[in-house]
Formats: C-alpha cells, sequence, structure tokens
C-alpha cells in the first residue's frame, strides 16, 4: 500500500473544518491575551528549567558512570601493597575520561594514591552521601578547587576516585538563561562559579530540585529575579504576540488532528497493532524452534498497513516503546491461552531499537513478560535493528548485563545492512546473528553475494554465534545453507506472518512437510 500515507492525510484534512472555536479567543485579544502570555511564559520558563535539569542529570550521571566504572576495574587491589599496585592505579586514571586520581582504601586509611603513591590519610567515609559521594572545597592537590570523590566500598575497605569539579561545573554553566544550577551531595552544594557552600535547608519545598536515580545527589535551580517579565519582554509582543498566538494555537490544533503520528497515537489507544508470527525452523532436528513477533496494523479504513509505512514513523514520533509494550502485551496474552500447543523453552523474538534502552523500563517489560508463562515454559529473545544505532555507555552495558541474567537472548537483527553490525558484536555479548535475507536470496545466483554469505557465516561460527538465516524461499537456498551449517532457518518456505492461530496449524506439521507445500507459493508481503 505505498499511497496509504496519502489517504491518510486527506481524510484527515476533511476534519480541519470542525475547528472553529480558536476563532472566537482571536475576538477578544484584551481579555485572553495577558493572562494566556503569562502562562505561557511560565511554562516556558518551567520548560526551561526541566530541560537543564535533563540535560545536566545525564551529563552528571555519565561523569559519575565513568568514576563508579574505573574504580570497579581496580577494587581487587584493595589491600595490595602500594608498590604493586600504583602502576594499574594511575594507568586506569590516565584511561578513564573525568577520573582525575584512583585511591585504595584500607582499614579507614587512604594508603595509596595514583597521583602520590604511598601515604597515610584518614578516609573518613561518615563524610560521604550514602557512603559514596562527596563534595569537598579542595584537597592537598588542588585547594583552591573543589573535588568531588567517588567512593566504592570493597571488602576490607574501598576505592575512592577523584573528579575535577571542573567538568560538573562546565555542565552547570550551560543552563538557560536567568537560570542558576547547583549540585547538591550531602549537606553542601557546588555552584556554577566553583563556589562550594552549605546547601540551604529548603523547609517550604520552594526550591525547584531533581534528585538522581543512581548516585547520592540533586541538582537545585534558582531563576533569576524578575525572569518571568524579562522573558515575556523579549519573547512576546502585546498585540501582535497574542494573534500569532491564536493563530499558530488554531493551526496546531488542526494539523495535531490531521497527523499521521496522531493517527498512529488512535491507533494504539483503539488496538489497532496487532502481532503477526513467522516461525523458524532447527535445522539440524527439522523441528519448529521459535517465532519472530512482526506487527502489523489493523486499519478499520485502510486494511492491513505493513511495518514499514508505519514504525519509521513510530521511531521518530517517539512512540516506538509505547508500541513495543503494547504488543510484548498482547502477545503474552495470546500464547498464554494456547501455551499447550507450543514445545517447551519456545522462542519468542521483539525487535529492539536504541529508543528502548534510555532507561530501565525495558527490564520491568520483559519481567512482566516472562511472569505470564511458567518458568522456562518460553524463552525471550530481542532482536537489534539497525535503524538507530545502540551507543555503548555504561549504562546500556548494565542493561545487556541484567537482561542476560534473567535469561533473555539478545540476537544482532538483518546483519550486513548496515554500517554498526561489527560494532555490536564488539561492544556487546550476543547470542544469535541473523544474516539478512538480501545475502540469502542473492547466494544461488550472484557468487559474491554467496562469498558475503559464507563469510558472515563462518565469522559467527568462529564468534560462537548461532545464525539465523532470514528470507529462505527456495529448496536451493535451505539445502546450501543447511550444508553450511547455519542452525536456524526462516522464511516463507516454511510459513509466512501470520496470526497465531494460522501459526500454530502450521506447526502441528513438521517443518519439512510445511517447506514442501510452500513449493512455487508467492510470497505474501502484507
Amino acid at each position: 500500500m505505498p499511497h496509504a500515507p496519502y489517504r491518510l492525510r486527506f481524510r484527515f484534512a476533511k476534519q480541519a473544518r470542525q475547528f472553529t472555536f480558536p476563532l472566537l479567543a482571536a475576538l477578544a485579544p484584551v481579555l485572553v491575551g495577558v493572562p494566556l502570555m503569562l502562562w505561557q511564559a511560565e511554562r516556558e520558563l518551567t520548560a526551561q528549567t526541566q530541560e537543564s535539569f535533563d540535560y545536566a542529570m545525564r551529563k552528571v550521571e555519565s561523569i559519575f558512570d565513568y568514576a563508579e566504572v574505573a574504580t570497579h576495574q581496580v577494587r581487587y587491589l584493595v589491600g595490595a601493597p602500594c608498590k604493586s599496585a600504583v602502576f594499574a592505579l594511575r594507568q586506569q586514571s590516565m584511561a578513564t575520561p573525568f577520573v582525575r586520581s584512583l585511591n585504595l582504601v584500607s582499614d579507614g586509611q587512604i594508603y595509596c594514591t595514583s597521583l602520590q603513591g604511598t601515604g597515610r590519610y584518614p578516609e573518613q567515609s561518615q563524610n560521604y552521601s550514602a557512603g559514596r559521594l562527596r563534595l569537598m572545597a579542595g584537597n592537598q592537590v588542588t585547594p583552591q578547587r573543589a573535588v568531588i570523590v567517588f567512593r566504592l566500598p570493597s571488602p576490607g575497605g574501598s576505592v575512592l576516585a577523584g573528579i575535577d569539579s571542573q567538568y560538573v561545573i562546565n555542565v552547570l554553566q550551560l543552563a538557560e538563561r536567568d537560570l542558576t544550577l547547583k549540585l547538591q551531595i550531602g549537606d553542601y552544594q557546588l555552584a556554577s562559579d566553583g563556589t562550594v557552600s552549605p546547601a540551604p535547608w529548603d523547609a517550604n519545598g520552594t526550591i525547584p530540585e531533581r534528585f538522581s536515580s543512581q548516585y547520592p545527589f540533586r541538582l537545585r535551580a534558582t531563576l533569576a529575579p524578575g525572569s518571568l517579565w524579562h522573558t515575556l519582554e523579549s519573547d512576546f509582543l502585546p498585540i501582535l504576540g497574542l494573534l500569532i498566538l491564536c493563530g499558530a494555537l488554531m493551526f496546531w490544533l488542526m494539523l495535531k488532528r490531521r497527523s499521521p503520528a496522531q493517527e498512529l497515537e488512535r491507533a494504539l489507544r483503539d488496538g489497532e497493532f496487532v502481532p503477526y508470527y513467522q516461525p523458524f525452523v532447527d535445522a539440524d532436528t527439522d523441528r519448529w524452534n521459535g517465532a519472530e513477533v512482526l506487527v502489523r496494523w489493523r486499519h478499520p479504513g485502510e486494511g492491513i498497513i505493513p511495518p514499514d509505512q508505519f514504525i519509521p514513523l513510530a521511531e521518530s514520533s517517539g512512540m516506538i516503546v509505547p508500541l513495543t509494550q503494547a504488543l510484548m502485551h498482547r502477545v503474552a496474552s495470546e500464547l498464554t491461552s494456547r501455551l499447550a500447543e507450543l514445545p517447551h523453552g519456545f522462542h519468542i523474538g521483539f525487535n529492539l531499537s536504541a529508543a528502548h534502552c534510555h532507561d530501565w523500563r525495558l527490564l520491568d517489560d520483559c519481567q512482566r513478560f516472562l511472569d505470564t508463562f511458567p518458568p522456562g515454559r518460553i524463552t525471550l529473545v530481542l532482536e537489534l535493528t539497525e535503524r538507530e544505532p545502540f551507543r555503548a555507555t555504561p549504562h546500556t552495558f548494565r542493561l545487556f548485563e541484567r537482561l542476560r541474567e534473567m535469561g533473555i537472548l539478545i540476537a544482532l537483527d538483518d546483519f550486513g545492512t548496515g554500517s554498526v553490525g561489527l560494532d555490536y558484536l564488539r561492544h556487546f555479548r550476543v547470542d544469535y546473528l541473523k544474516v539478512d535475507r538480501s545475502y540469502v536470496t542473492m547466494a544461488d545466483e550472484d557468487i559474491l553475494s554467496r562469498h558475503l554469505l559464507d563469510n558472515i557465516v563462518d565469522l559467527a561460527q568462529r564468534l560462537a554465534l548461532t545464525v539465523i538465516a532470514e528470507g529462505v524461499e527456495t529448496p536451493a537456498q535451505n539445502t546450501y545453507l543447511r550444508n553450511h551449517g547455519v542452525r536456524y532457518l526462516q522464511g516463507y518456505l516454511y510459513a509466512r506472518p501470520a496470526p497465531l492461530r494460522d501459526i500454530l496449524a502450521r506447526l502441528k506439521s513438521p517443518p519439512s512437510r510445511a517447506a514442501s507445500e510452500s513449493r512455487g507459493a508467492c510470497p505474501d508481503l502484507s
């Protein structure tokens, strides 16, 4: 349906005539203009504050992430003689961004530092907020510059990472106009000018602040006097501003109703996204091993809309995560009632984009999905796509470690089509490598594609990864892939994507029979 988006826009445009009430506001600019501008200015200040909080929180937490990784790397040295440990401390501190020094603590005494070697200083662990962070106005090395110390407790002592406050100060100085940010650790706060002072007690909760969910610190914001009037003066003109605002409001309402993103939102709310399943075959046992979940949009007016016409929109509009959550919930509900018809340990795979890894909600979504079934009954597989590259950050590493601890398997989807597949192999531990259908399709007629396919399979075998071949459509492809050690096969030769009831009927026959029944059939791309 290549013209579906145009038909959707035409359909939405018919609804634009319904929005006439914004014009009523334009008839009384004096009555509504001033309150509206004040309200908008307050919202703008609030949004600027929240944006500054979001940006600063990400940056400061990233600094502490590096410190945490560095201390974990050298925690095994706690208790070791300084003479044998100091080289490793210096090497790690030089290799880690933001970390100025690493120090070993034993029996409450700092006995080894990457800067000075052997020493003897009291740790004063009671001065650390939650035992992890401490803000100091200075130390022996830089008495005139603030220092932040990250502490990692360890058996027999602890590891301390000294962080130059200038990195944090640079972040605080990037706040929006008329806004001052401060970092508070314990009873002290660091200002954007580098000064350290006791944090004021806010008994009434009037100071805007944001707590970190990962580390014991908070960010506080202070608006300059007259900031509201400054915003009004610089951003709004009394009459022109009101007219523009009324016109923009009417336009926004009309645009919102006819926007494809808004239609996507409505479809998600109405449950129009349905799972289709495409199973894959274990070439060694000739058994069905699992299925990939593919989403289809069952539009009330347009029929079935394939994913290539709405998944990019879902990703760009920020709706891919709630769409996946709804899909996982629906799949869990469908499988629960038909679980007896599936083999034990049946693999269910969902596509994963970089947007899913921005926070920890993915862990909760996966756990809720797995909790629907008896332990070991369903194996969850997450397939990493290359549309948006996954960033190799400490947060992403910890997220994938947690997923593996939950027994969730990781696959690289469409391997060989993008530029980041090899980066994924280098940074992340994966279990499966899915060869893109383009290599499989050309393997029996294009010698170059066959060589590339052989190299991909060889690479996977050298890395001890299991290979899944996508897009298997002919017996010749099936034979070639089996002879070259490809473990799992997926494609129209065995089964097209279909609703669960059709797939379960398909699973009652062995894959070899399903393949013979599919020969000569035209692929159904819907």
